[in-house]
């Protein structure tokens, strides 16, 4: 049995090391705030102080963390995982992070003889929970197939996209196309509102038509019952729309639509609003 390493126990990592144990894995954990972690304990995650500490008791890390700085600081800092880990090792990053910084992490393993993949995930806290996550992995498709059954443990979509950094690129297109949409849903309720319609009515109809989306079906219902909590927080999706403007301004590709939803979240994050989650767009038309 494969001992799993897993740091960054948030609002989805805990469900995803939930559906781990589920599976008969040691877990080995770490998160900087213990208590976030206190319901995984209590079911049988094994806790550690550091990640340095965590490192030598495990064949598999996985790290799900907010940041790329903190992706690069638990990598590839004097103390980080690729000089703390065991040659032999397999490391995934789910973090959404920067495809270049994938592909250095990448690099750097294989100097250390640590396999890394790249698989960032989508679904919400509600995928987690269900084990329903979609992750994106870059990485060789050795190493892939090696881990793929824990991957499987936590996603019922998990396909490997290419080389280290695909993944990465792969949920900024996610990440694009969701960001117009969150628009598109939140004008649609803040007219219907406006229009005098019945919003949970309204959505009944539009929901199983062409306008129908899997952000419509799922968040739309927390907005109409005023409920912000984040399964994906504000601050988050900025960073990530971020890392997609900074990759499209590489390629020369100019992507209105992702200008237009980030400028508008980021006036909410400087608002205060970023620990809610991608629904409270909505608030952004209440001003």
């Amino acid at each position: 049995m494969k001992k799993i390493g897993f740091v960054g126990v948030g609002v989805m990592g805990a469900s995803m090391v939930l559906n781990l144990m589920k599976e008969d894995y040691e877990v080995h954990i770490y998160t900087r705030t213990k208590s976030k972690a206190d319901a995984v304990i209590e079911a049988g995650a094994i806790w550690h102080e550091t990640p340095q500490e965590l490192a030598p008791n495990v064949d598999v890390l996985i790290t799900m963390v907010g940041y790329p700085t903190d992706v690069e600081q638990l990598y590839l800092a004097e103390d980080g995982f690729l000089k703390t880990l065991r040659s032999g090792n397999i490391v995934i990053d789910m973090t959404t992070s920067s495809p270049n910084l994938a592909k250095q992490i990448s690099e750097e393993g294989k100097k250390a003889g640590i396999a890394v993949l790249d698989a960032p995930v989508s679904g919400g806290d509600i995928g987690a929970k269900n084990g329903k996550l979609t992750i994106m992995v870059g990485g060789e498709e050795k190493d892939f197939s090696e881990v793929e059954p824990i991957l499987k443990a936590m996603g019922q979509s998990v396909i490997l996209q290419g080389a280290a950094g695909s993944g990465q690129h792969t949920k900024m297109v996610n990440q694009i196309a969701i960001a117009s949409n969150m628009v598109g849903i939140t004008e649609a309720i803040v007219y219907a509102k406006k229009a005098g319609l019945d919003p949970e009515k309204v959505l009944a109809s539009i929901s199983g038509g062409s306008a129908g989306s899997w952000s419509l079906s799922n968040l739309t219902p927390r907005v109409l019952k005023g409920d912000f909590s984040p399964g994906f927080f504000i601050k988050h999706f900025v960073k990530d729309m971020r890392i997609a403007l900074d990759e499209a301004k590489k390629m020369n590709l100019e992507l209105p639509g992702l200008v237009l939803a980030e400028s508008m979240y980021q006036q909410l994050e400087e608002a205060g609003f970023g620990d809610n989650g991608t629904q409270a767009l909505i608030k952004f038309y209440e001003k």
